[in-house]
């Protein structure tokens, strides 16, 4: 047992660390095609239930900007289903069942895959839990052939995006805005350009990090050492404070038996509970207790107990060292890296007609 324990531990302590730098977010996500023009029709779009087969889910369903741009619920419901946030229900009689994954906040999601020091890719930002798609224009097709989001029984999964075009092909003032040429990449570059305006690079760990030292309280700086001392940096690092990577942390998807997730950022919390992939974290505190405890479950992987009944664990966990002590100073820390001056505006009326 000894000498099994000293072979971990060397190869552990052999594995290359990853990179914990933590910074600033750059003050703009644009790119040289965003015009005001296209940011404006992507907005209309994003919130138009006309991009759904049923004509009554928007993007803006699930990613609602009086919920940080996320739904404030365990996991989403898309069709058959009225509401907004934590109130949404399904219609009596509806057969759908709630998504069984967490609705990830919009904010910053231009940002994704961002790395310290590296270049940054949009075209290669990676999304969902499950890194399954990359860009934010090839993200926003996703939900509209998804039958549980915003397809329902209306069309097959192949029509869906076809249809969606020829809905917006049918509105005269659609036709007008795409200068008489819609189509489905013109309409993600659109909802795209929209997203890269929802970011919030100015939150007080931003303005520290660019050099204004009294953006942070010294219990704030104090949770920044204990934040990085404890090693949740091996993962929550970049300007994101998110690597991007998949890992496992002992937990796994109700639906498809997947056990490793991506990393998520750690900005605006405050406005994006509940936490994890399945929205089963309501608070911070409950977030870092769950870690204490995880921790507890790698120390017995790595002493050779037996964890055949469990999910598989990431190797980085066996390099945090988070005290209970921590938690308070983390959550202080946390705190910086929330922004309250986002935009929360939706469009009184669509060219739709549709209610926004």
């Amino acid at each position: 047992m000894l000498s099994t324990l000293l072979v971990i531990l060397a190869t552990a302590a052999a594995e290359p660390l990853p990179d914990t730098k933590i910074e600033a977010l750059p003050r703009s996500a644009a790119l040289p095609g965003d015009t005001p023009a296209r940011i404006a029709l992507g907005r209309m779009l994003f919130f138009d239930p006309i991009l759904s087969a049923t004509r009554d889910v928007a993007c803006a369903t699930c990613h609602s900007p009086q919920h940080g741009w996320a739904d404030a619920r365990p996991t989403p419901l898309g069709v058959h289903a009225s509401g907004i946030g934590p109130a949404r229900r399904l219609v009596q009689g509806a057969a759908f069942q709630p998504l069984t994954r967490n609705t990830p906040t919009i904010l910053n999601a231009a940002f994704n895959g961002i790395e310290s020091g590296k270049p940054f890719d949009p075209a290669q930002s990676p999304m969902f839990w499950d890194n399954r798609v990359r860009s934010l224009e090839a993200q926003a097709l996703a939900p509209i052939r998804q039958r549980e989001e915003m397809r329902g029984e209306a069309c097959r999964e192949a029509e869906a995006v076809p249809a969606m075009v020829e809905r917006l092909k049918s509105i005269p003032e659609y036709v007008k805005l795409f200068e008489n040429a819609i189509t489905a990449a013109k309409v993600t570059q659109a909802i795209a350009a929209y997203e890269r305006t929802l970011i919030t690079p100015d939150s007080p760990f931003d303005r520290f990090m660019r050099g204004d030292k009294s953006a942070l309280t010294p219990a704030q700086q104090q949770g920044m050492q204990a934040f990085q001392k404890a090693g949740c940096a091996l993962c929550h690092n970049g300007p994101m404070l998110s690597d991007f990577k998949l890992h496992a942390i002992g937990l796994t998807d109700s639906a498809t038996r997947r056990t490793e997730f991506r990393t998520p950022s750690l900005r605006n919390l405050k406005h994006t509970a509940p936490y994890m992939h399945h929205g089963g974290s309501t608070t911070l505190d409950e977030v870092l207790l769950f870690y204490d405890r995880l921790m507890d479950q790698a120390a017995e992987t790595l002493e050779g107990g037996d964890t055949s009944s469990l999910p598989p664990l990431d190797p980085l966990l066996r390099h945090m060292n988070m005290l209970p002590e921590d938690h308070e100073p983390i959550k202080a820390f946390l705190e910086s890296l929330n922004s309250d001056d986002y935009d929360q505006s939706a469009p009184e009326r669509l060219p739709s007609g549709l209610k926004p």
